[in-house]
């Protein structure tokens, strides 16, 4: 099959390779020449491990990272197109799918002929986006679905700093979709791999990424708020009590560690805008869901939180202390920096008068300096840091940071629980 892929970022470069490591031909369309370029000079944008070989293998084979200035050409040869761009926080914190609309437009002006395509959301869009907004955006054009055009969804379960390990192999493919030409042809794109394929409707399509992310989203907040409460009680030992939980039999032998355990609440992309916009949508439609409300309260507050935990350590008196945080991006093994609780601690602490916050990051420096205006220093040596902070605080849990007690007898202040 022939699929272009609007947008080139982690989902969906991720998309474009994993479709062509399944013998597709794929074009990627992506609007930021910087990006663009260096994609096809054959390097990742991003620090996605795995990805980079993949790259590497289909960048002058079945893989051709576009401008949209060849859309046509590669529309015209496509049986599927498939959206992985933005869907950013909008008005109350709905999603925004300017981006999307603005690509299906781009797609529709594209095509000059009369043959079935596929127009497949694959960015995260709140439960019913599909049939309330985008059906009725493609009937103001005269288009219906299901004639010359199908409408479906494909939602991703990527993790950051394992996108191609679970791209390639996927514990469950989910399609949402309106009509049954619309989900052969998307059927036949998965038809040579063996991971099981479920084919419901379009507003469980989306529901079900929901559903996985303010899970997720819920069991940190849980864990949270639990060390809190566990810290405000006292005498209680937190990394032990949550590694002990882990062995509950009841788990099935799941891996739910990564998510049942506390640190500084959760960031990056999705689940801060996921749990936002399922929230928001939902309370528009009617119910005030206390338990999302309560998960995002709960990561919010931990920024303030984490505050008071280091200002117990330091005193309240001298701002001029040296606090050095370890770790900038939002979890180890990425480089993404957005929406990560580092910043929000780095801002809290800086509004409290803290005027000497270093940092570090094995790979996230300049991408935390570029996305946010905060007056601290950046260092690119982590013994360095040590040496010159008096306090240190570990916010991401890079491993690189498990022997700090035998490289220094300074402060330690342990987020993540990691020590």
């Amino acid at each position: 099959m022939v699929i272009t892929v609007f947008g080139l970022g982690f989902v969906g470069l991720t998309t474009a390779l994993g479709f062509a490591e399944y013998g597709h031909e794929v074009y990627g369309v992506e609007i930021n020449q910087n990006r663009l370029d260096t994609i096809k000079s054959g390097k990742l944008p991003f620090l996605e491990p795995g990805l980079d070989e993949a790259l590497k293998r289909h960048i002058d084979g079945r893989f051709h990272p576009i401008s949209t200035s060849e859309l046509g050409y590669a529309v015209a040869q496509s049986d599927c197109v498939y959206y992985c761009v933005g869907t950013p926080y909008g008005k109350d914190g709905q999603a925004d799918i300017t981006y999307l609309l603005a690509a299906i437009d781009q797609t529709v002006e594209s095509v000059n002929d009369e043959r079935f395509r596929v127009l497949v959301v694959k960015s995260t869009i709140p439960p019913s986006t599909t049939e309330q907004k985008i059906i009725p955006y493609l009937g103001s054009k005269g288009i219906i679905p299901g004639e010359q055009y199908g409408v479906a969804n494909n939602p991703e379960f990527l993790r950051e700093g394992h996108c191609w390990d679970d791209f390639i192999k996927a514990d469950r493919i989910v399609l949402g979709v309106s009509d049954n030409k619309s989900e052969a042809v998307i059927r036949s794109i998965y038809a040579s791999q063996s991971m099981p394929v479920f084919c419901v409707s379009l507003n469980t399509g989306e529901f079900i990424k929901y559903l996985s992310n303010t899970l997720l989203a819920t069991l940190i907040s849980y864990s949270n708020e639990m060390s809190v409460i566990a810290d405000t009680i006292g005498g209680i030992d937190i990394v032990q009590a949550f590694r002990i939980l882990h062995l509950d039999k009841r788990w099935g032998g799941c891996d739910m560690a990564s998510y049942v355990y506390p640190g500084c609440g959760y960031g990056g992309y999705c689940l801060p805008k996921d749990t936002n916009a399922l929230y928001s949508v939902t309370k528009t439609a009617g119910f005030d869901a206390q338990i999302l409300k309560n998960v995002i309260d709960t990561n919010d507050a931990m920024p303030r939180y984490i505050v008071d935990r280091i200002q117990k350590v330091i005193g309240v008196s001298d701002k001029s202390v040296k606090i050095g945080i370890l770790g900038l991006s939002f979890k180890p093994g990425s480089d993404d920096v957005r929406d990560a609780p580092s910043a929000k601690i780095i801002a809290k602490l800086i509004e409290s008068g803290y005027n000497n916050v270093l940092g570090y990051d094995p790979v996230a420096n300049d991408e935390f300096k570029a996305h946010y205006s905060l007056k601290m220093s950046y260092y690119t040596d982590y013994a360095k840091l040590l040496e010159d902070a008096d306090t240190l605080v570990i916010a991401t849990a890079w491993p690189e940071f498990k022997d700090i007690h035998q490289r220094t007898d300074k402060p330690v202040i342990d987020c993540r629980f990691m020590l």
